[in-house]
């Protein structure tokens, strides 16, 4: 069995991918051991999930940090999904557009 895996930035395997059968195993097991761990745990142990660690475009960021999927925004900008899935993969995004995305998904706030 070929197990997917999450590297951390610095490369370094940091979390495994299991089949839903192989956790349901575990589980119990893996309850016990971290119920007579957790009085060792420390809350700085813990780090905040920030996705500005792992996103790197300025639009990408922004729809996922206002909770949007590609589908509304394309929506509210007027634009298809694909072409907002293309300017998440770019290096660069033009200032004007960012500034239109920003505006909608504030838009979007407002609305709620």
């Amino acid at each position: 069995m070929t197990l997917q895996t999450i590297k951390s930035l610095d490369g370094n395997v940091e979390y495994v991918l299991l089949p839903l059968a192989v956790y349901k195993a575990l589980r119990q097991p893996i309850e016990k051991e971290l119920s007579r761990i957790s009085t060792e745990i420390d809350e700085n142990d813990y780090v905040v999930f920030d996705p500005a660690d792992y996103v790197d475009n300025p639009i990408a960021l922004a729809r996922i940090k206002a909770h949007v999927r590609q589908t509304e925004l394309a929506e509210r900008l007027g634009v298809s999904q694909a072409y907002i899935s293309k300017v998440e993969h770019q290096e660069k995004v033009s200032p004007l557009f960012l500034s239109k995305v920003k505006a909608a998904l504030s838009e979007k706030r407002r609305r709620s």
